[in-house]
């Protein structure tokens, strides 16, 4: 069974992950540098996503500064799962938002061919790219983050 949101990104919801609540069971959760599990890992991605957009100017700014917030909510509470899919959002936002500035409708490809790129096609998506940036490399450089990442590799291994 696909969950589609926000029309760009799908995934399957068919994981022993959304029967469990990763704040109860953080042993279960591995980190990646990427975007995986956005959409999968609860209780984040109800907290997270309602926050998130990339479609306008103000809405997005407020919710890349609000996502932000969160992560230092969940950093001053030791919460190294939240950080992390703090940091994911905020990521996903940089990444979806810089998809738009390159691609009409934010599409790679066109007739089954990959599209060049324009620079800038949508200077206000590529100003909601750098806003969402400037949060994520906030989070990144952040040696508390950094600290929780290894402690939670320590503590619970990797795959």
């Amino acid at each position: 069974m696909a969950d589609s949101v926000r029309g760009d990104i799908a995934e399957v919801a068919d994981g022993p992950e959304y029967d469990l609540n990763f704040r109860d069971h953080p042993e279960r959760y591995r980190h990646t540098a990427g975007e995986q599990g956005a959409f999968k890992i609860e209780p984040y991605k109800s907290q997270l996503l309602p926050l998130w957009t990339v479609a306008d100017l103000g809405p997005a700014a407020k919710a890349a500064q609000t996502i932000y917030d969160r992560y230092r909510e969940y950093r001053a509470a030791g919460d190294f799962v939240g950080m992390d899919m703090a940091r994911k959002y905020l990521q996903m936002g940089w990444t979806r938002a810089m998809r738009y500035a390159k691609y009409p409708g934010g599409q790679k490809y066109e007739d089954g061919e990959k599209r060049e790129p324009e620079q800038w096609y949508d200077p206000e998506k590529r100003r909601i790219a750098r806003i969402y940036r400037f949060h994520l490399d906030r989070v990144r450089e952040d040696s508390a983050y950094q600290r929780a990442i290894e402690a939670h590799r320590e503590r619970y291994g990797e795959d």
